[in-house]
């Protein structure tokens, strides 16, 4: 078996980008599964973004101790460690969470889990702007 998961796209434009996230665990979990391509987004233009920022991130983590999210790069940057429960962390008052565009990789955002049980879930949604 393995766990269940699905992307969806809830909205999308020339700057920026929300996704849904969800998660339900078999018991294995996940380590740096790609969540977000940015190769396929697109700046309005037909050229796709270099970076992305984080706006905002809404979660409920059930079963898991947490769920962590990165960008990719040869040594992946963390974006956020989201914690058992409910949470939303909004970031425009502090300039967003930018990806620092770090060597090697594609800056694509990351998923892990820790600790998973069987049944454990995921939702998050995410706020991104592209640049």
């Amino acid at each position: 078996m393995a766990d269940t998961v699905t992307t969806q796209v809830i909205a999308t434009g020339p700057r920026y980008y929300i996704a849904h996230l969800t998660g339900i665990s078999d018991g294995t979990g996940e380590t740096l599964v790609q969540k977000v391509d940015i190769s396929t987004l697109d700046l309005g233009n037909g050229v796709a973004p270099t970076r992305t920022s984080v706006k905002e991130i809404q979660w409920s983590i059930q079963g898991f101790t947490s769920v962590r999210l990165y960008w990719d790069h040869t040594t992946d940057d963390t974006i956020s460690v989201l914690a058992q429960g409910n949470g939303y962390s909004e970031f425009g008052m502090l300039g967003f969470l930018s990806d620092p565009g770090s060597a090697g990789g594609t800056g694509d955002i990351l998923l892990s889990s820790a600790d998973a049980i069987s049944g454990a879930t995921y939702d998050i949604t995410l706020v991104l702007t592209l640049s």
